[in-house]
């Protein structure tokens, strides 16, 4: 039986894990980012590396409403199950709401929230329909704890945090799975540069490996939180 799933901004960090992991176990992919250069070059790793999986995607910036429409559009006319849905899209900008540009909280909403909401309401009523499907938001340690800096990203962060308790709440009695997944700091791109030994970050293949097992739970039961922290404790 053919599975999918659907990550989206799945070319770098613990989107590509996500990809790789599921690929592993003979997942079809489905996903998105902003850069063609980059879906081209996981479409060919992962189809490579991994012979039972095929990798579908479409170039998109979901902080758009149109491209994030075009891509809701493409994966419908595909036409088929998904199985598992990890709204993995967003990105930090520095900076204290006291001191950031006035476009900051808004470009955070659009890319870190509303992006996560509209796939969400685009594909999850299929799942309540088909009685099953597994939602993962990834959220972040910043969705519990304020930083200073922090500012707009911890305020979208907050808000995709509840978005997804609400859901648990709401998709429950359908059957729906949904899961929260708040990583500290993690061994992506977003670091580089940082002058700090990558014993200080979890490995973006631990996130995707807590995410597969938690998926592979039997109906039963639900992880509705994964928190995942660097060993030494949070970067300061």
């Amino acid at each position: 039986m053919q599975r999918y799933i659907l990550v989206t901004g799945g070319t770098k960090g613990i989107g590509r894990a996500i990809i790789e992991q599921f690929a592993k176990e003979g997942f079809h992919i489905i996903t998105c980012s902003r850069n063609e250069k980059d879906l081209q070059k996981l479409k060919l790793d992962i189809e490579q590396a991994y012979t039972f999986s095929k990798v579908f995607y479409q170039e998109a910036d979901l902080s758009e409403k149109e491209s994030l429409q075009s891509f809701i559009n493409f994966v419908k006319n595909m036409h088929v199950k998904l199985d598992v849905l990890v709204n993995n899209s967003g990105l930090f900008l520095p900076g204290k709401i006291h001191e950031e540009p006035e476009d900051a909280l808004p470009f955070m909403i659009n890319t870190n929230l509303y992006s996560a909401y509209y796939i969400t309401k685009a594909f999850v009523h299929d799942m309540i329909r088909r009685r099953s499907g597994h939602i993962f938001t990834i959220c972040s340690t910043a969705s519990i704890t304020p930083y200073i800096n922090g500012g707009s990203y911890c305020i979208s962060k907050f808000a995709l945090y509840g978005m997804t308790k609400v859901l648990r709440e709401e998709l429950k009695e359908h059957n729906v799975k949904v899961t929260a997944v708040l990583p500290g700091a993690t061994l992506t791109a977003s670091w580089d540069g940082v002058d700090l030994p990558p014993e200080r970050f979890v490995k973006a293949e631990d996130v995707a490996a807590a995410v597969y097992s938690v998926n592979s739970l039997s109906e039963n039961s639900v992880v509705e939180e994964i928190l995942i922290r660097p060993q030494l404790g949070d970067l300061d």
